[in-house]
């Protein structure tokens, strides 16, 4: 058989036909290997080896497709920038569901693949630049320790692909949990049938939180892990400084993941209204607004379930609420044990905030940079640094020190600590852009390098200054693009 070791046991096509249309990808004319994640295919268990690069290439644009694959792409609703809209994968398709041999569950699929159904008129392609940015940055954020879909391959089609400019197309083989949104369940209420939202709830609780098929009330219980789980995440970009830029609906995952590296950015310079999306006119997605937006994004899914809730909405309304309510309170535990982390503190109090938002306030002022403050918090000397001898910082670093001996535990396990939840190494936007607009004109070298780096974030040796410093004036980027 000609499975290539994919083993596909596809579920959502018992969802339903509504919630998907069977269409196989587009044929590529000239399709070639730009880069394959050979320890995620090894994983998987995928077998490549008795493969040559034409038949690599082919299989990984579409152009030859696993036996037992049946390609579709899937329905889906939004709220883009706070604006409901139908949507659906305008240039994906999924192969199927894949079972690895340790038994989890994966969805693989194509994106800039050609067009589908929910294409809206749009040509169903990508380009190089963008899907070779969801590459890096999707692995960066696998091995931060951050949920993340993960990149399987990007090939080259071969093909002259229309945005501003000409630009050579490709397509992304993508892995993930599944592609179950907040969005697909805004689609399922969009169409008043609750028997296809009640389907849809069963058939996510079965993938994805089968511990919950008995409770009393499962769409509130839904709404309660779901709810857990993206507090966890926000946490986790806020930790290293992770800009999404584009967290609508259709972008949140009920895994948990994180999906869509579109106008995404790390940020540098330590700022809480830091924005790179050039389509983020209001700044609604800046790095501080995150943790406010997911919680009213979590109110769209609760207003998407209230019909299951309980007869009574208006009862069912007040239930909902009194969970996303809840947001607030819990992630401000959350964050406050993440802080206290980077700095070093294992037993952290309410108290605490004042130490850790003294300096982040100073860090506003200094214009310091995120990763590389906390970094050089770990090295004894940083008070003889000329960015560290001012009066405010040295006030701070003493209170900071004497906290430390408050801790439960020895001052080597606070750096421990520290070390932990600190990377060395992020995918600085401005080496993330010089590496991609290298390998547009076919040179991999940087972008290759700067991966190996960015798999071992918190533990480099000889790694190179220049994937640690932040930007000169000159190298900053200020805007990231969707692709589309």
């Amino acid at each position: 058989m000609n499975n290539y070791g994919f083993n596909f046991n596809t579920t959502y096509l018992d969802l339903p036909e509504e919630f998907y249309k069977v269409q196989n990808p587009s044929d590529v004319p000239i399709p070639k290997n730009i880069i394959i994640n050979d320890k995620l295919a090894t994983s998987l268990g995928l077998d490549l080896s008795k493969l040559d690069q034409n038949k690599k290439a082919k299989l990984f644009s579409g152009n030859i497709l696993p036996e037992q694959s049946t390609p579709f792409s899937q329905a889906y609703a939004g709220h883009q920038f706070g604006h409901f809209t139908i949507l659906g994968d305008g240039r994906a398709h999924m192969l199927g569901e894949h079972i690895s041999p340790n038994g989890n569950r994966y969805d693989i699929q194509f994106k800039g693949s050609g067009r589908t159904p929910y294409s809206r008129g749009g040509d169903g392609k990508a380009v190089l630049g963008p899907m070779l940015r969801e590459y890096i940055i999707s692995e960066a954020m696998h091995y931060l320790g951050i949920p993340s879909t993960r990149s399987l391959a990007v090939v080259s089609t071969g093909e002259t692909v229309r945005r501003e400019t000409n630009l050579p197309g490709a397509i992304l083989t993508r892995v993930a949990s599944s592609h179950i949104r907040i969005g697909t369940f805004e689609f399922a209420a969009a169409t008043g049938n609750i028997e296809h939202i009640d389907r849809l709830l069963n058939y996510t609780l079965k993938r994805h939180y089968p511990k919950l098929e008995c409770s009393a009330n499962k769409p509130l219980a839904l709404i309660e892990a779901l709810m857990q789980k993206q507090i966890d995440l926000i946490v986790s970009w806020m930790r290293v400084g992770f800009i999404h830029g584009v967290m609508n609906t259709d972008n949140i995952t009920l895994s948990g993941e994180t999906i869509d590296y579109g106008p995404c950015a790390f940020m540098d310079y330590y700022n809480l209204e830091t924005v790179f999306s050039s389509i983020d006119h209001s700044g609604r997605y800046a790095f501080g607004n995150q943790a406010k937006i997911m919680q009213w994004n979590l109110a769209r899914f609760a207003e998407s379930l209230l019909l299951l809730i309980s007869d009574d909405i208006s009862h069912a309304v007040e239930m909902a609420e009194e969970i996303i309510n809840k947001f607030p309170v819990n992630y401000e535990k959350k964050w406050l044990v993440m802080m206290g982390s980077k700095l070093g503190i294992n037993n952290i109090r309410e108290e605490d905030k004042i130490l850790i938002n003294n300096l982040l306030d100073w860090m506003t002022t200094k214009n310091a940079d995120y990763t590389n403050t906390f970094i050089d918090l770990q090295d004894s000397n940083i008070i003889t640094k000329d960015h560290y001898s001012d009066e405010e910082f040295l006030e701070w670093y003493k209170n900071w020190q004497d906290r430390i001996k408050k801790n439960c535990t020895s001052k080597e396990l606070s750096h421990i600590l520290m070390k932990k939840n600190n990377p060395l190494v992020i995918p600085r936007n401005h080496i993330v852009e010089e590496a991609l607009n290298l390998a547009q004109e076919g040179d991999l070298s940087l972008f290759t390098e700067f991966l190996d780096a960015l798999r071992s974030p918190y533990n480099i040796a000889d790694i190179p200054n220049r994937f640690l410093d932040p930007p000169s004036k000159d190298q900053r980027v200020y805007q990231t693009f969707c692709g589309t």
